[in-house]
């Protein structure tokens, strides 16, 4: 016979277990909300008009066909990309907040600048590298040097009056000029701008001498002849223009500065949205009208897996120190 008290019990017992399937049942319910379920923001560190802006407006009109919401792109300049990468760091890692990573806010700036509030390796997960990239030495047209020999040749007969600008302080267009300074023996100066764009009409305009930068920002302006091409800063030679020649062919071997831009979201984002990121990347890298393009602005698609994306982070990583060391660069 049931006693009062083992009929409160009993009655304890159900409404414990009543509350937890409601639990679960609402926890199972989030977790399986549909991704993604309201506009996308990607969010690049420099500002428009430069590489990195053109390669996120690239995939950005992809993305929207493939995940059916809206990608909208977002420049937070500074700091040499620091801005927008804490912005992606501190946000929801619900996969709504993606970052358009490049080279230098993730392998570089740990290296060159003291006291960052974050580690971009450990706060931020790899989703695929969208492109690797060529960087393009070039000269401005009142320069009259032909080649890199005859370059170097100009630089050190005109010591004070060689300048090469690059996007800001410890970007890698200013470590390329600087490791072009260390490894020829000249004494180019550096004149910093905030942003590519900045850079590139300043160069137009006959302000500064040189610039060693991405080729989709460049080429361009190569090919309506403002702008004369020395030597693509890689390993070899690119798709887009193959008959420039690297600057190992040109005489100062051992030289490579390559980049890259990749697609990255806050590190605790979950494994199946990182999964279906991927996949929708993948899928819009295949289509030959981003490929042609691409490859037109002397990029390559890529495309790799985030855990083969991760390998290149940390050896790039590695590679990237010893040369900011090397040049002496570090900023505040």
């Amino acid at each position: 016979m049931s006693t009062p008290a083992t009929k409160g019990h009993a009655m304890q017992r159900r409404t414990v277990l009543l509350a937890a399937v409601a639990a679960a049942t609402h926890n199972g319910a989030h977790a399986q909300q549909p991704w993604p379920g309201k506009p996308i923001r990607l969010i690049v560190g420099y500002a428009p008009g430069g590489s990195a802006d053109i390669a996120a407006r690239l995939i950005a009109d992809k993305l929207r066909a493939e995940l059916g919401q809206p990608v909208v792109v977002e420049n937070k300049t500074g700091a040499g990309g620091n801005i927008g990468t804490e912005a992606v760091v501190r946000a929801a890692p619900d996969g709504h907040t993606l970052l358009l990573a490049a080279a230098a806010q993730i392998v570089i700036n740990p290296s060159l600048y003291k006291g960052m509030s974050f580690d971009p390796l450990k706060e931020l997960a790899p989703v695929t590298r969208l492109q690797t990239e060529h960087n393009l030495m070039v000269l401005g047209a009142q320069v009259p040097a032909k080649d890199l020999q005859a370059f170097i040749a100009y630089a050190k007969a005109h010591p004070q009056g060689v300048t090469f600008a690059s996007p800001g302080a410890g970007s890698p267009s200013h470590l390329a000029g600087a490791l072009l300074n260390q490894m020829a023996g000249l004494t180019m100066q550096h004149v910093p701008y905030k942003g590519s764009a900045l850079a590139l009409n300043d160069l137009l305009a006959g302000h500064v001498s040189m610039t060693i930068d991405n080729m989709p920002a460049l080429l361009p302006q190569v090919r309506s002849g403002r702008l004369r091409a020395i030597a693509v800063a890689s390993t070899r030679r690119a798709a887009a223009a193959p008959d420039i020649p690297t600057m190992q062919e040109a005489g100062l071997a051992g030289y490579d500065v390559s980049a890259w831009k990749g697609l990255m979201a806050p590190a605790a984002t979950p494994a199946v949205i990182i999964g279906r990121l991927h996949a929708a990347v993948v899928k819009a890298l295949a289509d030959p009208d981003i490929r042609s393009r691409m490859v037109a602005m002397g990029a390559e698609p890529v495309g790799d897996r985030p855990e083969h994306f991760g390998q290149t982070l940390r050896a790039e990583s590695a590679r990237w120190a010893a040369l900011v060391k090397s040049t002496g660069a570090t900023l505040e």
